[in-house]
């Protein structure tokens, strides 16, 4: 076979939330779409899951949690500034309100995020061999040292940095999450000299921000992956490069969220599945990524599918 052009690490994200999700995530596994998952320890499905990976020989990694449902770590649980008056996470916009506003602790963020690998550890075994963050709180200000800190202390290689070439040509994307996505790009650009100053690795280029949901088809996906391989392995955005030669391979993430509709008040992170999980997005995310026109047009474009922990003999640790 001829060398790749690209390693493509496809991520099923939330693995846990439900059992649908589940369902749907090992059947977009087992069909090819998906190589790597990030699991949410903290939601209601979470042990099946990890049970799950481990039948099926699913790699898998940890979806950071400080947003959505319930914290891990029992003090956090009993008071802190993580939480509102019920004893949840604040939600996407309410975590990031807050953290403009200096009200909430770093060190209840570090024992949370020590309190989720630890966790993930006793479900699955192991470390994680990749760890990102739930909504992207982990390139957010101040979260991302703790976060790179973390990782380092438990030796966990890869990290996402979740900046997408062609995100400001889209379109299709409405106003309000072209604004939430360019935000997401900054703090991402801004994470890179401190996961860097931490020895954290992640691929060379990023997909996902725009094809997520109903946005998500082959043409789209195409589109993406012509944007990430003329990038070529040098993209701007990590020290990771292959190779410096031309015929280096790119290495990249595709986020993804396949699964099955959310039942109502089944599954969840303690307050019951959002609407995201309960429409159809993600049955169409895995609806598109187990068609054999994709798979097809991997094969054509010399992209090989593969998980975080395959990467390493092409990304050196950083200085």
């Amino acid at each position: 076979m001829p060398q790749p052009r690209m390693l493509l690490v496809v991520t099923g994200d939330d693995f846990g939330y439900c059992p649908q999700r589940n369902q749907g995530i090992v059947d977009c596994f087992l069909a090819g779409g998906i190589s790597n998952v990030s699991l949410l320890v903290n939601a209601t499905a979470a042990k099946e899951a990890a049970d799950l990976a481990k039948r099926h020989n699913i790699p898998i990694g940890l979806h950071a949690n400080l947003s959505e449902g319930i914290p891990v770590c029992q003090s956090v649980q009993q008071s802190s500034t993580l939480i509102n008056q019920h004893g949840f996470f604040q939600g996407k916009m309410g975590f990031r309100q807050a953290l403009e506003r200096g009200q909430l602790s770093m060190k209840q963020v570090e024992q949370e995020l020590r309190a989720q690998v630890r966790l993930f550890r006793e479900l699955t075994g192991h470390l994680p061999q990749h760890m990102d963050g739930h909504q992207h709180i982990h390139v957010l200000p101040e979260v991302r040292e703790v976060f790179a800190q973390v990782l380092s202390d438990f030796r966990i290689p890869y990290t996402r940095v979740p900046v997408e070439l062609g995100l400001h040509s889209c379109p299709w994307l409405p106003l309000h999450l072209q604004r939430f996505y360019t935000q997401v790009e900054k703090n991402a650009l801004d994470s890179i000299p401190v996961f860097t100053r931490y020895g954290i690795r992640w691929p060379d280029v990023y997909l996902g921000l725009t094809t997520m949901g109903q946005n998500m088809s082959v043409p789209h996906l195409q589109r993406a992956l012509h944007h990430a391989l003329s990038a070529g392995p040098s993209s701007g955005y990590s020290s990771n490069s292959a190779s410096g030669s031309d015929q280096a391979v790119v290495t990249a993430e595709l986020m993804v969220h396949p699964g099955y509709p959310s039942r109502p008040q089944d599954g969840g992170c303690g307050e019951g599945p959002d609407d995201f999980s309960q429409s159809a997005d993600r049955q169409h995310e895995l609806r598109v990524l187990s068609e054999p026109s994709l798979l097809a047009l991997y094969s054509q474009e010399r992209v090989q599918l593969c998980a975080f922990k395959d990467l390493a003999l092409l990304l050196p640790k950083n200085a």
